[in-house]
């Protein structure tokens, strides 16, 4: 079903899921569920549909957390550092890879729940401020602020840009 997948620990870490192309949409969301090489879930679902609705033929599905759960809540509350340090790695790897990459920032309200949402954000920004990445938004902020989450979206939306210096200096504490 798909052809870009890397994960680790017989699957329980997922750090990319995808469809090649020759313009892929880069999609951050918050932490893999249950979407797997062989089976998509309702989240990465509406990843490819939105991007192929607007002139993406490829897209590759990122998080800021590579651990699986359902829900983020039951992540647990201290970091993997592993896990972190090895996601960070590969989305930045992947990153310099493309040309002209945009990427899609896509985790919602609940990047506020666990630091190291926050503190991966800080880290990938800081890997790429050399490179001409393009941050987008799919519809409005939400009212507190934050790029929502692809569960949460109408397909009649469009990409806006995302100051994502501004963004993230207003997620610190």
């Amino acid at each position: 079903m798909y052809d870009i997948y890397s994960n680790a620990r017989e699957d329980s870490w997922r750090f990319t899921l995808g469809k090649c192309g020759k313009r892929k949409l880069l999609t951050i969301g918050l932490n893999p569920s249950t979407a797997t090489k062989e089976k998509s879930d309702p989240t990465v679902a509406r990843v490819q549909k939105v991007a192929l609705n607007n002139g993406f033929d490829g897209f590759v599905m990122l998080n800021l957390y590579p651990v699986r759960a359902t829900d983020y809540r039951t992540l647990p509350s201290k970091v993997d550092e592993e896990a972190f340090s090895e996601n960070i790695q590969k989305i930045e790897d992947l990153i310099r890879s493309e040309k002209d990459p945009v990427i899609w920032a896509a985790w919602g309200e609940s990047i506020t729940y666990h630091s190291f949402f926050r503190r991966a954000l800080t880290e990938i920004i800081s890997r790429l401020t050399l490179l001409d990445v393009s941050w987008v938004r799919f519809g409005e902020m939400t009212a507190s602020g934050h790029p929502r989450h692809p569960s949460r979206l109408a397909y009649s939306w469009s990409f806006s840009p995302l100051d994502m210096e501004g963004y993230a200096h207003s997620l610190r504490p």
